[in-house]
């Protein structure tokens, strides 16, 4: 075993007042270690939408009637609140599963060589996204699970989603300004559809507003909108993104487009098939929550694909850039995008 360096006052007085750069200072991680936390953030944001959407569908959202306590006279959840309390307070416990891995990759991010403040920023938009997401979950809980505000709930997870792909790929790329790899009117009609694919999810929420899981066994209010209505209306815009996909692809074929946005394009056109048979077989067997479950991952998976589609239009060159290595007097290339 090594020697256990020494700590001195000085030290614990440094990482006291700034331990971010106490640890930047004395730990350099591997280039997959910091994408390997990127992606763990990501992970734990789909986690949150799933455990979320359970939490909804056995109607344990006021299983917790309070926030932030579980009751007002208990933080965690008790016997007699049943398998409810359990699961509702299970759910909450796991923000802090979140937290720690947007945690992780703050640090990973500040601590490469040389620092690239971009990233680190990304890193903290996760977790200020995640603490405005608790205090809404909070809101969620005390006004009896309000559509409203259960609908605002899960498209901030989404945009925690969003920041969490940006930055996972941030990680793998450099700093220099992105070079676009197809021309103007194809970069058009991905925006196209990625504004198609956003109506996609906020009329989803509208949908799982005024459908039938509420979320509690109690008197819970819906949106005051055509359940069925809305409902086709969905069904309509995920054809449109379909169509959408399907007619980029052919595009990127016409203009010999590079492998990455055909890959990521046929990526997406499948996820979207899968997600609308998934569709289709819950609205004609009366939502089954285990189904309803499936639909809420895989619209997770559909926006994740969509974002990707939009990055892989793009490279950021990696810039090779001289950083001293610790112990030795020759300066070494390293890359600087990880």
């Amino acid at each position: 075993m090594g020697r256990v360096p020494k700590v001195t006052r000085d030290d614990l007085v440094s990482a006291a007042r700034n331990p971010l750069a106490f640890i930047a200072d004395r730990w350099t991680p591997d280039p997959r270690t910091v994408r390997r936390a990127a992606l763990a953030a990501l992970v734990m944001a789909v986690v949150i939408v799933v455990t979320g959407g359970a939490v909804r569908l056995t109607g344990s959202g006021l299983g917790c009637p309070t926030w932030p306590k579980c009751t007002d006279d208990s933080l965690t959840a008790t016997r007699e609140m049943g398998v409810h309390g359990y699961i509702e307070f299970g759910n909450r416990l796991l923000t802090y599963v979140l937290c720690a891995a947007v945690g992780w990759a703050i640090i990973a991010a500040r601590s490469q060589k040389p620092m690239r403040r971009g990233l680190t920023r990304l890193g903290w938009a996760q977790f200020w996204v995640v603490m405005s997401n608790a205090v809404l979950g909070g809101i969620v809980v005390l006004v009896g699970l309000n559509p409203y505000t259960v609908a605002a709930h899960f498209l901030a997870t989404t945009a925690l989603i969003t920041v969490a792909v940006l930055m996972w790929q941030r990680v793998a790329e450099g700093d220099a300004a992105p070079l676009p790899l197809v021309g103007k009117a194809v970069r058009q009609l991905v925006w196209a559809m990625i504004a198609a694919c956003a109506l996609l999810i906020l009329v989803g929420t509208v949908v799982t507003g005024a459908g039938p899981h509420a979320g509690d066994s109690s008197d819970v209010p819906r949106m005051p909108v055509d359940w069925e209505a809305v409902t086709k209306l969905h069904a309509v815009l995920a054809w449109i993104v379909v169509t959408l996909t399907f007619a980029l692809w052919f595009v990127l074929k016409a203009v010999d487009a590079p492998p990455g946005p055909l890959r990521r394009t046929r990526d997406l056109f499948l996820i979207l098939l899968a997600q609308g048979l998934l569709g289709y077989v819950q609205y004609f067997t009366d939502l089954p929550e285990v189904l309803v479950g499936a639909h809420m991952f895989g619209s997770c998976l559909v926006w994740i694909a969509t974002l990707r589609v939009l990055l892989s239009l793009r490279e950021r060159p990696v810039d090779e850039i001289d950083v001293p290595t610790p112990g030795a007097s020759a300066q070494t290339p390293v890359a600087a995008g990880g």
